[in-house]
């Protein structure tokens, strides 16, 4: 397939990139790189021996898009999109704008272009506080901050133009918690600033770069009084984007839950980090934040009954990965990038 990937170059965008590529399909990256960099660009196309073309651009531009769209395109893979939950807190109109109007920005130039595939990135943010774990599909949805609320509209679009247009076809994959990095070491979740996420802050904290990691409650009714949330690794994700393209059929809109159907709580991923790199990871405790849950992990049997696809990588595989990454860039792909704007404006004559 000709696969145009708009978020391409961020966290799980690489990441199935490389596995486009390395499964033979044309790829165009699309990304206004507000959350990522050129490096990823590079490191996708050694990783994935292969060649997917860079499109510098935002996804509210429709005239771009359409412009990119009109070569033809059997698909397209929506990353595109602002994710931090408490920074939505923050900035409600940012997440709107960026998320939904972008959104419907793409459904826009999809039918201006006559491409009628779509691939989209949501999130279990939509459910919010469930009543029972694990989350199927049918559970209530009851978003809580500005960025599920932002996810939840972006799905009822897409699912309202597929019921507009019975040509269009979409896939609406829910994610829980998305971990690892590339078993290579050259890709990886790469945060402006302080992760937002507990396995790179985990990782962080090893490294040295952060004093200690705050845990935000242990008094829940669990194991050991902590959250439990369900981690799945970035490649699992790549691979069931590979397997919803194959799915794709012309005609209807399926949301399904991508997770691996188990729950690990912040200290068990904090012993399992400090077995895979050898140190001790400090932690203190604090207060509970308001609108956390005791536990949160997916029903994926949908995923797997519908595209025989299922999480191959346990919790241990994602440490070992995120620490190989965070060892080879310690500072993410941006001070590197930095780095060598320096070096050329110190050679520059």
């Amino acid at each position: 397939m000709k696969v145009l990937v708009c978020g391409g170059a961020g966290y799980i965008g690489s990441h199935t990139c490389v596995a486009l590529l390395q499964h033979g399909h044309e790829v165009v990256i699309f990304d206004s790189l507000v959350n990522s960099s050129p490096f990823a660009v590079e490191n996708i196309n050694i990783l994935g021996k292969s060649s997917a073309r860079f499109v510098l651009g935002d996804v509210r531009d429709r005239d771009a898009l359409e412009a990119v769209l009109a070569e033809g395109f059997d698909a397209v893979i929506h990353f595109a999109g602002l994710k931090v939950a408490c920074e939505s807190l923050e900035k409600p109109l940012v997440y709107f704008d960026n998320n939904i109007v972008g959104t419907l920005t793409l459904l826009q130039a999809m039918q201006a272009t006559g491409v009628r595939n779509l691939v989209f990135s949501s999130s279990a943010s939509v459910y919010g506080q469930p009543d029972r774990v694990p989350i199927s599909e049918n559970a209530p949805l009851r978003v809580i901050n500005p960025y599920g609320r932002s996810k939840l509209v972006m799905e009822q679009l897409i699912g309202e133009f597929c019921l507009a247009d019975p040509r269009f076809s979409a896939i609406l994959l829910r994610y829980f918690n998305p971990a690892g990095a590339h078993p290579s070491g050259q890709l990886g979740e790469d945060p402006s600033g302080s992760p937002s996420n507990l396995v790179p802050y985990v990782a962080q904290v090893a490294a040295g770069l952060h004093a200690h990691l705050s845990i935000f409650g242990n008094d829940y009714p669990t194991h050991d009084g902590t959250g439990v949330r369900d981690y799945i690794h970035v490649m699992d994700l790549a691979d069931a984007h590979m397997k919803a393209l194959d799915r794709l059929d012309g005609g209807g809109c399926i949301v399904m839950n991508l997770g691996a159907g188990r729950g690990y709580s912040v200290l068990d991923v904090v012993a399992a980090f400090e077995r895979v790199c050898g140190r001790p990871v400090p932690y203190v405790f604090e207060d509970r934040r308001p609108g956390d849950v005791a536990e949160v992990w997916a029903d994926p049997s949908l995923a797997e009954r519908t595209l025989g696809w299922r999480a191959r990588y346990g919790l241990r595989r994602m440490c070992e990965d995120a620490w190989r990454w965070q060892i080879k860039h310690p500072h993410g792909f941006r001070r590197e990038e930095a780095r060598r704007l320096s070096l050329r404006r110190l050679s520059a004559p």
